[in-house]
């Protein structure tokens, strides 16, 4: 498990994981911002019924503690990755996002669905993806995960007619952070299905529940995933609770957890950048 990093803005989140040289990355937590119940405090979604002065004082505040320019995407469950730079506007529709340039945090929000970064070790290229189920299963076998490495693959041919499928892959760092649970992820019959559909061995994912149900392991299922592109260097979640934002209330925001009872949550952001 990540841990809190002495900074600007309190309850900030550090990667354990090999990053290279002046590739940072943090994951928030719910802790440090001005926002009042039920998105106390820190809370980064523009979209959850927050007021929009706390939300703009929240992201001033990471921006800040970041020292880059965090670009927010407008998330839709999908598969699109956008390339980004100092010029991209927020709200550009995505559920991944790829640069180069540096002091732009590619930066994605969760409340439960996984955040996932990638880094090149011999590349100055970085990436992050939304990955709930949907995305993460996408059509045909290619979800967002997929579409993150397409895109990288794309940026370091760009950079070297050479590299291939096998070098990139071999030459990617991903770390997965806080996400919903294994003993927290009900999902009915049509998810497993669908999974298990393009690939039989993520039925492991699955454990039974009563009436029909499962619940579903999903930082398992994207590092399975993650394992077919050929990436075998994969930090963070290990779906141990400690990186469950459902059972970690006083850490982490949770849609499933929250939104019934409270009527709303807040959204954390997972964020990594060229310095």
């Amino acid at each position: 498990m990540p841990k809190p990093e002495a900074s600007r803005l309190p309850g900030l989140l550090r990667p354990d994981w090999p990053a290279p040289y002046g590739v940072h990355a943090l994951f928030t937590s719910r802790a440090g911002g001005s926002s009042l119940p039920p998105f106390d405090s820190l809370n980064l979604g523009d979209h959850v019924g927050d007021e929009p002065a706390a939300v703009a004082a929240n992201r001033a505040a990471l921006a800040d503690a970041l020292q880059a320019r965090p670009v927010f995407l407008h998330q839709v469950h999908g598969t699109e990755v956008a390339a980004i730079d100092a010029h991209t506007p927020d709200a550009t529709v995505a559920d991944g996002c790829l640069t180069e340039a540096r002091g732009v945090a590619c930066t994605v929000m969760v409340a439960d669905c996984l955040p996932v970064l990638f880094a090149l070790k011999d590349r100055p290229v970085v990436a992050a993806a939304h990955a709930g189920w949907r995305g993460l299963l996408g059509e045909a076998g290619r979800g967002v995960l997929e579409a993150s490495f397409d895109a990288l693959v794309q940026a370091a041919q760009r950079a070297d007619a050479l590299a291939t499928r096998d070098t990139v892959a071999a030459d990617t760092l991903v770390w997965l952070g806080p996400c919903i649970g294994p003993t927290a992820f009900e999902v009915g019959p049509e998810v497993r299905e669908a999974f298990v559909a393009t690939d039989p061995g993520a039925v492991a994912c699955f454990v039974d529940q009563p009436g029909g149900k499962y619940l579903a392991d999903l930082p398992a299922l994207a590092r399975r995933r993650l394992r077919a592109l050929g990436i075998s260097t994969v930090y963070g979640n290990d779906g141990s609770d400690p990186w469950c934002t459902v059972s970690q209330s006083a850490t982490f925001f949770s849609h499933r957890r929250d939104a019934g009872r409270l009527g709303s949550s807040g959204r954390m952001a997972a964020c990594i950048w060229i310095a």
